[in-house]
């Protein structure tokens, strides 16, 4: 429960969480702190995510969420270092991981504060489609949040430790939210199920196929376009 308690730090006290990582403070404690919330946050997310379908897919949806965010993670952070390495960042390794532990953290502790709304409108509500883009909503909503606080992170540790190339690295930033996003929403495309489609049994994960966007395009026209009125 300690370590659950980082949460309220990143949140409250942002400024001076930000400032410990730049100084190499605790940097261990803090994701071992970090990847033990996410992962009990996304679990129960991943949970409530499942309970659309049955008890097996709640088991394997509260698997499979905190292993989206940890690989997503581990392919994505090389990159966002060796990165700004090159335009004159003097962060390590660690100091990277505990930045983008923040971020993940936070986008995980707004996912479990909404998952009430999303378990309202999954007993309220009726249609796959529907709870379908209403997860994609939230977890933008959500994922964009976690991204915000991962920009004032390394403003106020790389560019604050180093001005040198600020603007090269904030460029680079961009490229990375993009990339991290393409990643992410793949490796969801290639871990689902995670809701699990009424009119189809139960199974661990789908056959390859298809894409996440024409998927939650094709969930849109069956929720919005003609056929569905």
């Amino acid at each position: 429960m300690k370590r659950l308690s980082i949460v309220e730090t990143i949140l409250r006290s942002r400024e001076q969480f930000f400032a410990e990582i730049r100084d190499s403070i605790g940097l261990p404690e803090k994701i071992i702190a970090m990847l033990l919330s996410s992962f009990v946050f996304l679990a129960i997310y991943g949970a409530v995510m499942g309970a659309s379908n049955s008890i097996p897919q709640v088991i394997s949806s509260l698997i499979k969420l905190p292993i989206l965010f940890l690989v997503t993670l581990i392919i994505c952070t090389p990159s966002l270092y060796f990165f700004n390495l090159l335009f004159g960042s003097r962060q390590t390794i660690l100091q990277n991981i505990a930045l983008i532990m923040t971020a993940v953290t936070t986008t995980s502790v707004l996912l479990l504060s909404l998952a009430p709304i999303a378990l309202f409108f999954l007993t309220t509500a009726s249609g796959y489609q529907f709870f379908k883009l209403l997860n994609v909503a939230v977890f933008a909503i959500s994922g964009f949040m976690g991204l915000v606080f991962l920009r004032e992170g390394f403003a106020a540790s790389v560019d604050a430790e180093n001005p040198a190339g600020r603007e090269s690295r904030r460029l680079l930033f961009v490229f990375w939210i993009v990339l991290y996003a393409f990643v992410g929403t793949q490796m969801a495309w290639t871990l689902r199920p995670f809701m699990g489609a009424p009119d189809q049994p139960f199974v661990i994960m789908r056959e390859a196929g298809g894409n996440f966007y024409t998927n939650v395009i094709d969930s849109a026209n069956a929720l919005f376009g003609p056929e569905s009125r």
